[in-house]
Order: structure tokens, then C-alpha cells, then sequence
């Protein structure tokens, strides 16, 4: 339970809320209602977090715990410069107001309630026509509990969290675009997330695993096309930083409210993020222009991004050829991805590719249609966003949750590119859910594990990603770990060896495959991975 708010502890509220939005994400877009019905919010929360959270690991990477200030200016300054949506760039807007607190006041409990209440205020200042029901009312409604409640900083955090939770539930009763869909405010669902995850930080919690962070993310191509709308609402959404005086944000609110809806400006020291709702994406770009610099300019059309299927009109087709990419550790699993005809992204074990980075490295595979093997579970909800993005631009992409490598070298070895997609994905998607998974870990100190109490420098065997075997050797607990994935059958194992590992432990546990089941067909690979000196497939 922390007493106050320090530079880990925003660290651990990132990365908390990015994992509790990478969770909710496909909630949040199907919730996704007003202001247009895109289904997008989701994804442009999990896009706007993500950056704030990659923006305050850059703050760790000395290696010494940054100050506070610091800290708290680089999240709201990732945030504004990924701000995605609507929301996200409101969202920002109130990351910026809590940092500006907690930088000038530090991370007391009063501080906390004036930093919710200044984020709440800077939120609604940011939007040019405040509506409630939104993520609007849900941050005011949890600044005012917060602020009248007495106690410490899990305190103040939980009533913000439990009247955002109460606010959100409420917002059908004020916007009747919610209550005829029978809906929450899905910009209200994400912030609630987010401040969950705040009292989480509070309390103690840490994020399980490695996150997906990476830079910030790139621009996008700015496409413009005349498709038709949906009804009642402008066609395009505008959006982008713009290097500008604060002095010129008058004239370039009353342009840009001239041209349409849903302005958001939000931002600050001559940097802003502008989001628009217009018919005419250039005349909003244009205004831009006359107040400054704009740049990572996006504009997207609503018909296509609600439909999220065929292509932009004018855009350049993708080669018709289908490319499966799989993201992998070590120089041998890669290679033995590649000589299985697929692509591969590698990834490095302590900084896992972020969604911009699969987004990026899916292009690069100038193909109409992809398949992405994660093989790792903690890429899922990067890897949707970016999936999300990349169906916008009219690529086919099929995103196969493999949880380890050596379920993607179970899909990649069915896999048929004559095939139609759909039918590869199933055929793929069942070769890998076939196959169980384990994978040997060393222990970095104590620490309670469903098979027990391990110590530092335990060798862990983990099966489908449970703590199974705990055992004094490699060789030891990988003979335990395949005796225990064979008891419930096989016909193939498939052993990948990791790095600093050598062929003696690929015959000891080729063997005791042979002495519990000779009828088992064993493959053996050099992996080289550094994230586990074992991997075990048994299909």
C-alpha cells in the first residue's frame, strides 16, 4: 500500500491501465456508439495509452528511478503525441492535467484529488461542445468523490474508481444515443479501466509479465476518398499534432467548429493534438496551416472504418500473395520459421514489439493477406489494435494467438498458401490449439508458484504457462515436464533448445521420451532463444 505517488508507481499505473484496455479493447469498440459508430474507441484508448506508457519507460531505461515531475510530464506528453479518437485525445488531455499536479504538488493523497480534479477540468476544456454521459461526466463524477473523501492515497484512488464505475452505469440515463442502443459511454467504460488500474497501482499491484511497448507511434498515410457516409454524420475524421502559439487556438477553434463536429483540442507549450469530425478533410488540414505546423496528419472516412472490410477507394493494392509472419526470439527459431516459408519479425525477449512495430512489420510483408503468430501471449491485445488498423488500410489480416513457439511451428507446418484463407487460419488456428506447450524457466529469487515455494536459481518447468515442476536442474525438470505432457498422450514432441544449452540434454530427454512412450516421434531444433533454455511442444 503506497503512502505516495512516486515515479514507479506511475510506471506501474501505466502499465496496469495498458493492460487493462488491451483486455477490454473489443468491449470498449463494440460499446462504441457516440459520437460516430465506428467501433474504434477501444482501439484508439489501448493507441493512446500505449504511448504514454512506452513514453514513461524511456524515463527508466538509466536504470535509476526518475523523479516524479519527469515521470509524470513524459506519460501525459506520450499520451498527447498517441492520442487517438475522440477519447484519446480527451483521455490525454486528462493525463495532462493530473501531471502538471503531480509534478508542481507531488503524489500525496491531496495531491491525487487535485490532480483528478484538474485532469476532469482540462478534459472538459479540451472539448469544444461538452456533452454528458461521456467519459466526460464518468472523470468528473470520480474528481468530485475523490476529492470529498478522508484517508490516504488507496483511499482517494478507490473512490475515484468506485463513482467512475457508479457514473459510468448512469450514462444511458443522460445520452439517449446510449440508452436507445442499451449501451455505457464506451469513452466512460475505458476511463474506468484506466483509474482502475490507478487504485490498483495504489494498493500494491504489479503487472504480471511483459507488456508491449515500443516508440511512439509513427504517422499514418493520409488517405482521402469519396465513399459514401453513414447518415446524420460528417464523413471524415481529422486528426493531428500541430506546432502552434496558444494565441492561435481562438481562430482555429471557430474555424474548425465552422466545419463540423467532435473538436477536441487538447495539449499545451505549443504543442496540440486537434481532432475534428468534417465533410471536407482538406478545409481542416488548410486551418491547420494558417494557425501553424500540422503533421502526423490522419484523416479516416467513417463508412469504411464502421464496415472494416474491402479497400480504400484509390489506395494501392496489396500483391495478391499471402504471407504468414511469425514473431520469434533467437537466430534458430527464426531460421527455422523461415525455412517453413513463413516471414519473420524478431522480437527481443525484454522489449516485446509494440502494436505500431506488428502494424509496421506487417506492411512490410507487401502482402494483401497475413497471418500473424504472436507465440506469446502477451502480444494479443497490441497485436489486435494493430490488426484493427491494418483492416482499415484493406489488408486481410488473421491474428493466430499462439502462446508459444512451438505452437506457430505447429500452425506453420499445415499451413497451405493454395488454400483459401479462411480454411488455412482454421487449419492453422487447430494445429496450434493441439499442441501443448512448455517451457523452462530459472528463477530470479523466492517467489510462491502453484507447484510450491521456488528460490533463486530453481529451475521452473511451466506447462500451457503454469508453474508445474519446480526442480534443482535443466535435465531434471525437463524430464518431469515431458512426463507430464505425455501422460495424457502424443504422437509428436518437438524440443527447441535455447541458448547456452548443448546436445546432451537433447539426448537424455529424447530418450526418456523413447522410455515413456516409443511410440512418440521426437523433432529437435536449435532455437536459441535467451528467454528459455527449453521449449516442449507434444501434439
Amino acid at each position: 500500500m503506497l503512502e505516495t505517488l512516486d515515479a514507479p508507481a506511475v510506471r506501474t499505473w501505466c502499465r496496469l491501465a495498458l493492460s487493462a484496455l488491451g483486455q477490454a479493447r473489443e468491449e470498449i469498440d463494440a460499446l462504441n456508439v457516440y459520437p460516430v459508430p465506428d467501433g474504434d474507441t477501444g482501439t484508439n484508448l489501448y493507441l493512446t495509452v500505449e504511448s504514454a506508457t512506452a513514453a514513461v519507460e524511456r524515463c527508466f531505461e538509466s536504470g535509476a528511478d526518475p523523479a516524479l515531475p519527469a515521470t509524470a510530464r513524459a506519460m501525459a506528453k506520450g499520451a498527447l503525441l498517441g492520442a487517438r479518437g475522440n477519447s484519446g485525445v480527451i483521455l490525454a488531455q486528462l493525463l495532462r492535467g493530473v501531471a502538471e499536479v503531480l509534478a508542481e504538488r507531488g503524489g500525496g493523497p491531496e495531491a491525487l484529488q487535485a490532480a483528478l480534479a484538474r485532469g476532469a477540468e482540462s478534459a472538459y476544456l479540451a472539448v469544444a461542445d461538452p456533452v454528458e454521459g461521456t467519459l466526460l461526466t464518468v472523470a468528473a463524477r470520480a474528481a468530485e468523490s475523490a476529492g470529498q473523501t478522508v484517508g490516504g492515497l488507496a483511499e482517494v484512488a478507490a473512490s475515484a474508481h468506485r463513482s467512475a464505475r457508479g457514473a459510468l452505469l448512469r450514462t444511458p440515463e443522460q445520452l439517449s444515443v446510449l440508452a436507445r442502443a442499451g449501451v455505457v459511454d464506451a469513452g466512460g467504460r475505458g476511463l474506468v479501466a484506466v483509474l482502475g488500474a490507478l487504485a490498483d497501482a495504489v494498493a500494491g499491484q504489479q503487472p504480471m509479465g511483459p507488456l508491449a511497448l515500443g516508440a511512439d507511434l509513427p504517422a499514418a498515410q493520409v488517405t482521402c476518398a469519396e465513399p459514401e457516409r453513414l447518415p446524420g454524420h460528417p464523413a471524415f475524421e481529422v486528426i493531428y499534432l500541430l506546432d502552434a502559439p496558444e494565441s492561435e487556438l481562438p481562430a482555429l477553434r471557430a474555424s474548425l467548429a465552422a466545419l463540423g463536429d467532435s473538436l477536441v483540442i487538447g495539449g499545451g507549450d505549443g504543442l496540440w493534438n486537434v481532432h475534428v469530425h468534417v465533410d471536407d478533410a482538406g478545409a481542416a488540414v488548410e486551418a491547420g496551416v494558417l494557425a501553424g505546423r500540422p503533421h502526423q496528419i490522419r484523416i479516416t472516412h467513417f463508412a469504411e472504418a464502421a464496415a472494416r472490410t474491402g479497400h480504400r477507394a484509390g489506395a494501392v493494392q496489396a500483391p495478391a500473395e499471402r504471407v504468414v509472419l511469425s514473431v520469434v526470439t533467437g537466430a534458430g527459431l527464426a531460421e527455422l520459421c523461415r525455412e517453413a516459408g513463413a516471414a519473420v519479425l524478431a522480437a527481443d525477449p525484454d522489449a516485446p514489439p509494440s502494436s505500431a512495430e506488428l502494424a509496421e512489420a506487417v506492411r512490410r510483408c507487401a502482402a494483401r493477406e497475413v497471418i500473424l503468430l504472436l507465440n506469446d501471449p502477451e502480444l494479443r491485445a497490441g497485436a489486435g489494435a494493430a490488426a484493427d488498423q491494418l483492416r482499415e488500410e484493406g489488408l486481410r489480416i488473421a491474428v493466430l494467438p499462439t502462446r508459444s513457439p512451438v505452437q506457430g511451428l505447429a500452425a506453420l507446418a499445415v499451413h497451405e498458401a493454395g488454400r483459401r484463407f479462411d480454411e488455412d487460419v482454421v487449419a492453422m488456428t487447430s494445429a496450434a490449439g493441439a499442441t501443448r506447450y512448455a517451457e523452462l524457466a530459472v528463477a530470479e529469487g523466492e517467489s510462491w508458484t502453484m507447484a510450491g515455494v521456488c528460490q533463486a536459481g530453481d529451475v521452473l518447468g511451466l506447462i500451457d504457462g503454469d508453474v508445474a515442476v519446480i526442480g534443482p536442474g535443466i535435465a531434471e525438470t525437463g524430464a518431469e515436464v515431458l512426463s507430464r505432457m505425455l501422460a495424457a498422450g502424443g504422437e509428436l514432441v518437438t524440443l527447441v533448445l535455447g541458448e547456452g544449452t548443448g546436445p546432451e540434454l537433447a539426448d537424455t530427454l529424447v530418450a526418456h521420451a523413447r522410455r515413456q512412450r516409443p511410440e512418440v516421434d521426437t523433432l529437435v531444433f536449435d532455437g536459441g532463444q535467451e528467454s528459455a533454455p527449453l521449449l516442449i511442444g507434444v501434439e
